[in-house]
């Protein structure tokens, strides 16, 4: 063996040492490198010098910690002041997409922003955006810090960071911010104008409000829609609830009246026939009776009256 012979012969032996001792470290710095974010550091898997055997061992690891998930930093869910950013409404905004846009809920634009129904969102209107999602609450009498945040299943202490408080003392009437609790889902359906289906298919022949009695000629006021629909056209709950009365009436002829949630009762007028009865648990969408003209009627059609704590409110706002 020559001398240039034996140093090839030692370099040789020197590459391949390298490639066993620094193989696991390039896999494991490849590991820590893949959904690397600041704040997290994944711990490096345990590895044996076995060649394939050690690949499957890491391969195992990394899917045992994808699994199990690694912890959020402090830092994320650390309470926060609120604060505010302001927005001027633009022509064909909606305000869900709006919310989108800033990574928040619509709850919480239409809580801090006091929006009745979103549907009247004004071109050129400045809506308060905050820097993180929450509702607005007015304290009541009796209410304690604890018992608000207990209630809205939020942290006490993220209520008095939010809103700068330096003790649990608040006072009647004070509008908190609470940040993480939700808008009630009902509330939100009916200021979107979502929270009840049409309760037949057909066209609508006579609106809420004032309008000319098509049997007296007088200015009376219609309690509810009139929906035109061929006889016998299936009548269905615009929301589920709980039937309270079924029955005859000389105006509205066979009758069904559904209580529902959140303070909601619905009327559905001029059936030919009833098909559920008091007491009676229905769902959306379920059939109640068929179209007819039965009672004060000008011809087939279904009277729908949403009545909101005892009184009527239109139904074309909380309706689908």
């Amino acid at each position: 063996m020559n001398r240039r012979s034996y140093i090839a012969d030692i370099l040789r032996l020197v590459m391949v040492a390298m490639v066993v001792y620094y193989a696991p470290v390039a896999r494991f710095l490849s590991v820590r490198n893949v959904g690397n974010f600041p704040g997290n550091v994944v711990n490096a898997p345990e590895e044996s010098m076995g060649g394939r055997e050690s690949a499957v061992s890491l391969e195992n690891a990394s899917f045992e910690e994808t699994e199990q998930g690694l912890p959020e930093p402090l830092e994320f869910s650390k309470p926060r002041m609120l604060l505010h950013t302001s927005y001027t409404v633009q022509q064909g905004d909606v305000l869900g997409e709006v919310a989108k846009h800033f990574g928040l809920s619509t709850g919480t634009l239409v809580s801090l922003n006091n929006v009745k129904y979103t549907r009247n969102l004004q071109i050129g209107h400045t809506l308060k955006v905050p820097n993180q999602d929450g509702i607005i609450y007015k304290v009541k009498k009796g209410d304690s810090l604890r018992s608000i945040a207990g209630k809205h299943k939020i942290d006490p202490e993220a209520v008095k960071v939010s809103n700068e408080l330096f003790s649990d003392q608040i006072n009647e009437n004070t509008s908190l911010f609470l940040p993480g609790a939700v808008m009630p889902w009902e509330d939100l359906q009916e200021i979107n104008g979502d929270l009840f289906l049409w309760p037949v298919r057909g066209y609508v022949s006579s609106y809420y409000g004032y309008r000319r009695s098509p049997f007296t000629g007088a200015r009376s006021f219609h309690s509810g829609l009139d929906i035109a629909a061929p006889m016998g056209t299936a009548i269905r709950a615009a929301m589920s609830g709980r039937v309270s009365a079924v029955g005859y009436d000389n105006v509205y002829g066979n009758f069904v009246v559904i209580t529902h949630q959140a303070g909601y009762r619905t009327l559905y007028g001029h059936m030919s026939v009833t098909r559920t009865r008091t007491g009676v648990y229905v769902n959306a969408g379920d059939r109640i009776g068929d179209v007819g003209s039965t009672g004060q009627s000008t011809g087939p059609h279904v009277h729908f009256t949403v009545y909101k704590n005892g009184a009527t409110v239109n139904p074309r706002n909380v309706i689908r």
